[in-house]
């Protein structure tokens, strides 16, 4: 029997709450008029996103999904969801069919998008729409000095050999969704300003809580430690310290609408 995967760290998500939550607003914004029905925030992790759907959508049930317990517990805090549930979300099926499945930075850590998406559309009441965001950032030094560095440090464990980015080209969602319903695809890079985290640098403090994780579960205290000294390293050649101590982080996400 293997040990379950640690819970997310709420609390180092949260630290950069405002960066996250921008996407989501950007794609709420794009979501058309709804039929009658719920609003599935699909991965609502510690609801960051409800006021926003509860404002666009009001009087409707929001309803959220997420397998993490701690994310839960403070997405129930918000007092904005009518039903909250803890599930797999690769198995997860609507009770009725809801006018709307949001879904905010979770689908990436899924697989098999074709028949995920899919399912998701054909669960939808007449008329809703399936709206996603995606981080698109794997080829970034952000993320891929961290594959690299695993490996070469960690060969035993890390062997990126045939790793495959899980979020594909805008172009190959628009060929997989099209014949599903009215679709939008569309990519932003956004540039964040992360604010100073001496001694740290910025753009790790940015991925420890998300990126990292499937390296970091993987390695003791010591060779956490050891790993972290030298992404740091690398990171300050490919994201250089502005004189304030900040640093320009260039980020890429993946967006698409579809309604059936």
């Amino acid at each position: 029997m293997t040990n379950p995967a640690p819970d997310w760290d709420a609390a180092a998500y949260s630290r950069f709450r405002g960066l996250r939550l921008r996407p989501a607003i950007d794609l709420l914004m794009r979501v058309p008029d709804l039929p009658p029905g719920e609003v599935v925030d699909f991965g609502c992790g510690n609801g960051v996103v409800a006021p926003a759907l509860a404002t666009r959508f009001p009087g409707r049930a929001l309803v959220g999904l997420d397998g993490s317990p701690a994310m839960l517990a403070e997405a129930r805090a918000s007092g904005l969801y009518a039903r909250l549930h803890q599930a797999d979300a690769t198995a997860w099926t609507p009770d009725t069919p809801p006018a709307l499945i949001f879904s905010n930075a979770l689908c990436h850590w899924l697989p098999d998008h074709e028949a995920l998406f899919s399912r998701l559309a054909h669960s939808l009441a007449p008329g809703g729409t399936l709206a996603v965001q995606m981080p698109r950032q794997f080829d970034a030094p952000s993320h891929a000095l961290m594959r690299s560095l695993a490996e070469n440090m960690f060969p035993d464990r890390f062997d990126y050999t045939r790793w495959v980015a899980p979020v594909a080209d805008p172009r190959d969602y628009h060929r997989m969704l099209s014949a599903l319903g009215t679709l939008d695809v569309w990519e932003t890079e956004y540039i964040q300003r992360l604010d100073p985290a001496y001694p740290d640098h910025p753009v790790r403090r940015f991925t420890e809580s998300t990126g990292m994780r499937p390296i970091a579960e993987k390695l003791t205290e010591a060779e956490r430690a050891a790993f972290i000294a030298e992404y740091e390293s690398s990171l300050t050649a490919a994201y250089p310290v502005e004189d304030d101590g900040g640093v320009l982080f260039p980020f890429r996400r993946l967006f698409f609408v579809l309604t059936r």
